[in-house]
């Protein structure tokens, strides 16, 4: 009897703790977020907005509920990234008519760990261009900026991550064109990024189906232990029309809890034999206090374009270069 129980005891130990290893295999995280904005320079009623992604509505608003499953193997694993949401509508591209309609999706891809220095990846992945992502808890500004919103936003291919040493990476990639599903056209795209020490060279090409060509740096320096300076440049061209723009993004931690951030931007388009395009100086504020897995932001953006575009209107319905807006957001992640 005793040997029976004794067996019975280790066969439920070992069943108990096979679990308790598959378990830790499977993770679920997310987030979610919410704002209020009212324009500063301009009537709530006019319907205007900054023209980037994202935050586009006053009043009481809705960002995205984000829900992440992912498995992790031995070598290999998955990764479920759905959102629901405006914000995240904008990001799969429910009505770009590139065959994404119907997908919540954010991503959905699977990996293999060939080896300690080489990762595949196939499936739909967030870009690996520019400085801000899709989902608000890894940006320190809530808004977004106009070369984010400008670029792509995920991808669909086959990539392959290399670890070259400590300090470099390359990362090489066959995907559909950008922001694309469902490939009707039998085209496709090439992508890299050569890494150094945080400090990343970001290329894109497509046969001028959707970007084009695009060419993006995104880094940071820590200036000291509570000063980092984010940077970002990009320029991108398709049929002789495209973009161009810088954005610094200075961020400084006051304590433990709470944090402000600059995003300084200057955007602006080309086009082949026409001169004097408008361009956009954007200055944008964030405060952020942490409260355990909240995060509260408030944020002042200031958007003025030059030349005689006149995008917004003001206080009064007169046409003006410039809008300015106040936004309080709430973000949780767990």
């Amino acid at each position: 009897m005793k040997k029976l129980l004794t067996l019975t005891m280790l066969l439920v130990a070992t069943v108990m703790f096979a679990q308790e290893e598959e378990a830790k295999k499977v993770s679920i995280s997310g987030s979610i977020d919410t704002y209020y904005q009212t324009y500063l320079s301009a009537s709530d009623n006019t319907g205007q907005s900054f023209g980037s992604s994202f935050a586009d509505e006053t009043g009481f608003a809705l960002g995205m509920a984000n829900i992440i499953a992912a498995y992790e193997g031995k070598s290999t694993g998955v990764v479920a990234d759905l959102v629901f949401g405006p914000r995240g509508d904008a990001a799969i591209g429910q009505d770009n008519g590139q065959g994404n309609e119907g997908y919540y999706l954010n991503q959905l891809y699977a990996y293999w760990n060939v080896s300690d220095a080489t990762t595949l990846t196939i499936g739909r992945f967030n870009t690996y261009l520019g400085y801000e992502v899709i989902s608000p808890t890894g940006n320190f500004n809530y808004s977004t900026s106009h070369l984010f919103s400008n670029g792509p936003f995920s991808h669909v291919g086959l990539k392959a991550d290399f670890a070259l040493s400590d300090d470099f990476s390359l990362m090489l990639a066959l995907m559909n064109a950008t922001d694309t599903n469902n490939n009707t056209t039998g085209d496709y795209a090439l992508g890299a990024q050569l890494g150094y020490k945080g400090q990343y060279l970001n290329l894109y090409y497509d046969n001028d189906e959707v970007l084009g060509f695009e060419i993006d740096y995104t880094g940071g320096f820590d200036i000291s232990d509570d000063f980092y300076l984010g940077i970002n440049g990009a320029y991108q061209t398709s049929n002789d029309a495209g973009f161009y723009g810088v954005a610094l993004y200075p961020q400084l931690s006051l304590s433990d809890d709470f944090g402000l951030g600059l995003r300084g931007e200057y955007f602006g388009a080309h086009q082949k034999d026409v001169d004097d395009l408008p361009a956009v100086l954007g200055l944008t504020l964030t405060g952020s206090y942490a409260i355990e897995n909240l995060t509260i932001k408030p944020e002042i953006r200031l958007d003025s374009w030059n030349n005689d575009a006149e995008p917004f209107l003001d206080a009064d319905g007169e046409a003006t270069n410039s809008l300015a807006a106040f936004t309080l957001a709430a973000i949780y992640a767990f």
